[in-house]
C-alpha cells in the first residue's frame, strides 16, 4: 500500500495563504460536534472551492487528481472493492497499474480506509483524489444489481425445482418460497430506482424470463434462464397489489407503495395473459421527490410565459397533448400546483390519481362501478369548482361536457393522445364536438415530447455526415436550418450513461394559441385552412424546430431531432 503521511489540512492551507487563521478557527468551531471532515466544512462554508482543495491535497500528498466525469470504469476491476466498503469509505477502484491499483477517494487522508481496503482486496493500494459528488454519482452507476438479481433468481429457481407445487396455487400466507421472492423483488426495485428506470417489464417467454427496464425512454433487457420463477414473481406482485392470484386468464390492474433507497415509490401494476404466462408492467412514480413546478419542467422561456398566462385565465379549455410517456401528467400537475390557492376550488378526475395534492379534490375513476370520466365530470360541475382537471378526453361525452364547462365560466385542463398541437383541435371535431363549441372554448394547446439529453460527462463535438445534413436541409419541418450548421454534440458513452451517450431527458414543446382566424376556421370545420393558418401563426414554433434548437445548444443529438420529426411527420 502506498504510504500516506498524515497532514494537518487546516494549518497547511493557512501557510499556503489559501485561507486565513481566522477562517480556520471559524471552520474548526463549526466542525465541533458534527463529526464532519474539516475539508468538507471549509467547502460548505464557502471559504475554499472544492476544486482548489482537491488540487491542494493532490500537491501535498503527491497523488493524482482524477476527474470522474470523463472516466471510463472497468466493470470487473470495480468489483474488487465490495460495494459496502466502497459506499462506507467513499472509494472506487479506477485502474490497475504495474505497482498496484489506483483507488479514487473523496478523502485520501483517511488512513484507516486505506488499510481496510488493502486488507480486503489484498492489493497494493494507490490513492487518488476525486470530487465527492462525482464519486457518489458513480457509485450508483457502477454497482448495478444485475449480478445479484441473477444469483437470487437461480436460488429461487432451484427451490421451485425441488417442489411439485405451483407457487400461484399457494395460499397468501405460505412461506415456502417467500424469502427468495421478496429478496428478488427488493433487489429488482433497488436496481430500477438506482438507474432511474420509469418502468419495469416482466415477460415470460418459452424458455427464458425477460426483465426489462425503461431508462430515458429506452428499454434495457436482462434475460434469465430461470423461467419458472415468473409465476412466483407475478403471484407476489399480485398479493402486494391486492389482486386475485387465482385469476390468470384476464388482465388486472393494481397499485402499491414501497420504500426503496430512502424514496417513497408508488407502483402502478398491470398484468396481461400471454402464451407462456402472465406479463407484468410496473410504472414507478417517485413520490419522495415532490412535484416539479412549471419553472422546473424545462420549457423554453417564451413557451412558459405564454402557457402560464393561459392557465391563469378565468375560463376556457387548455389541452396538453402527446403520446404515452411524454410528460403530460408532469406538466398538468405543475400547472395545478401553481393554481392551488385557498381562493380556488380545484377538482380533478383521474385514472389513476398519480400524485396526492393537498386542498385539491381528486377523484379516482372506477368503470367497474360506473364511475366514468363523463359521470364524475358531470357531478364535479355541481360542486362549484373554479378549475377542473380531466385526466384524459377519452370519448365524445367527456369532450362535450368539458367544452361546455369551459364555456360556462370554468377553467378546464385536460390531455389528449395526439401527435402535435395542430392535429389536436381537429381531433376534437373528429370526436363529434361541434365546431362552434370548440372555437368558443379552446384557448391553447401545448404539445410535448421527451428527447434524450446528451450525457454531460462524455459529451463531445459531433460533425454531421452528408446524409444527416442533406435530410435536415431538405425537410420542410426545419425551415430555420442552414448548411453552415455542421457541428453539434453527442455522448461518447461512459459509466454514468451506461455507455449510451445519453443521460436523462428534456421536454420538447410547441404551443398553439387560438386566435380569431383559427377560431373562424374551427367554426367552419375547415381543416385545411386551420392547419395552414396554424403553421404560419406569428409565435408558433413546431416540435421539430424546438428539438433542433436544443441540438444547437448541445442538449440533444441530431438523431433525436430526426426521431421527433419522424413522429410528427406521421400525422
Amino acid at each position: 500500500m502506498a504510504i500516506i503521511k498524515k497532514i494537518r489540512i487546516g494549518d497547511l492551507l493557512v501557510s499556503e495563504g489559501m485561507i486565513s487563521e481566522e477562517q480556520l478557527q471559524q471552520a474548526l468551531q463549526a466542525q465541533k460536534g458534527t463529526g464532519r471532515k474539516l475539508g468538507n466544512m471549509l467547502v460548505d462554508m464557502g471559504l475554499i472551492s472544492e476544486d482548489d482543495l482537491l488540487a491542494f491535497l493532490s500537491r501535498q500528498l503527491g497523488i493524482p487528481f482524477v476527474d470522474l466525469r470523463h472516466f471510463q470504469f472497468d466493470p470487473e476491476l470495480v468489483k474488487i472493492v465490495p460495494e459496502t466498503l466502497a459506499r462506507r469509505f467513499r472509494v472506487l477502484a479506477l485502474t490497475r497499474e504495474a505497482d498496484g491499483v489506483l483507488i479514487g477517494m473523496a478523502d485520501p487522508t483517511d488512513i484507516f480506509a486505506l488499510d481496510k481496503i488493502a486488507s480486503r482486496t489484498r492489493e497494493n493500494i494507490k490513492p487518488a483524489v476525486v470530487r465527492e459528488a462525482d464519486l457518489l454519482r458513480s457509485l450508483d452507476t457502477v454497482y448495478r444489481r444485475t449480478d445479484e438479481i441473477e444469483t437470487i433468481a437461480e436460488e429461487l429457481g432451484e427451490e421451485l425445482a425441488q417442489t411439485d407445487f405451483n407457487l400461484a396455487d399457494l395460499l397468501p400466507d405460505s412461506q415456502l418460497e417467500d424469502a427468495p421472492v421478496v429478496r428478488l423483488l427488493q433487489t429488482l426495485f433497488e436496481d430500477a430506482v438506482q438507474v432511474g428506470a420509469s418502468d419495469i417489464h416482466i415477460e415470460p417467454d418459452e424458455t427464458v424470463l425477460r426483465i426489462r427496464q425503461r431508462i430515458d425512454g429506452v428499454l434495457h433487457e436482462q434475460v434469465m434462464k430461470e423461467k419458472r420463477i415468473a409465476g412466483a414473481l407475478v403471484s407476489r406482485l399480485k398479493l402486494m397489489s391486492g389482486l386475485d392470484i387465482s385469476e390468470r386468464r384476464l388482465p388486472q390492474d393494481g397499485r402499491f407503495n414501497i420504500r426503496v433507497r430512502n424514496k417513497n415509490i408508488d407502483v402502478r401494476l398491470s398484468t396481461m395473459p400471454l402464451q407462456y404466462g402472465e406479463a407484468v408492467v410496473m410504472r414507478l412514480l417517485d413520490q419522495s421527490g415532490g412535484l416539479l413546478s412549471l419553472d422546473q419542467i424545462g420549457m423554453p422561456g417564451w413557451v412558459l410565459d405564454r402557457f402560464r398566462r393561459y392557465i391563469h385565465h378565468p375560463h376556457g379549455l387548455i389541452l396538453v397533448t402527446g403520446p404515452t410517456g411524454s410528460g403530460k401528467t408532469t406538466t398538468l400537475y405543475g400547472a395545478l400546483s401553481e393554481l392551488n390557492r385557498p381562493q380556488k376550488k380545484i377538482i380533478t378526475v383521474e385514472d389513476p390519481v398519480e400524485y396526492r395534492l393537498p386542498r385539491i379534490n381528486q377523484v379516482q375513476v372506477n368503470t367497474k362501478v360506473g364511475l366514468t370520466f363523463a359521470g364524475v365530470l358531470r357531478t364535479a360541475l355541481r360542486q362549484d369548482p373554479d378549475i377542473v382537471m380531466v385526466g384524459e378526453m377519452r370519448d365524445q361525452e367527456t369532450v362535450e361536457i368539458g367544452l361546455r364547462a369551459a364555456m360556462t365560466g370554468h377553467l378546464v385542463l385536460s390531455t389528449l393522445h395526439t401527435n402535435d398541437a395542430i392535429s389536436t383541435a381537429l381531433r376534437l371535431l373528429d370526436m363529434g364536438a361541434e365546431g362552434y363549441v370548440v372555437a368558443g372554448s379552446l384557448k391553447a394547446i401545448l404539445a410535448q415530447r421527451l428527447v434524450r439529453r446528451v450525457c454531460d460527462r462524455c459529451s463531445q463535438p459531433d460533425t454531421l455526415g452528408p446524409d444527416q445534413l442533406g435530410w435536415l436541409m431538405a425537410h420542410p419541418l426545419f425551415s430555420t436550418f442552414s448548411e453552415s450548421e455542421g457541428v453539434f454534440r453527442r455522448g461518447q458513452g461512459c459509466t454514468q450513461c451506461n455507455n449510451t451517450g445519453y443521460h436523462g431527458r428534456i421536454g420538447v414543446f410547441e404551443l398553439l394559441e387560438l386566435n380569431g382566424e383559427l377560431a373562424d376556421a374551427l367554426r367552419r370545420t375547415d381543416h385545411a385552412a386551420f392547419t395552414q393558418l396554424s403553421r404560419h401563426q406569428k409565435h408558433f414554433v413546431s416540435l421539430a424546430d424546438c428539438a433542433l434548437d436544443y441540438a444547437r445548444q448541445g442538449l440533444t443529438t441530431v438523431e433525436e431531432v430526426i426521431r421527433i420529426a419522424g413522429q410528427v411527420e406521421e400525422v
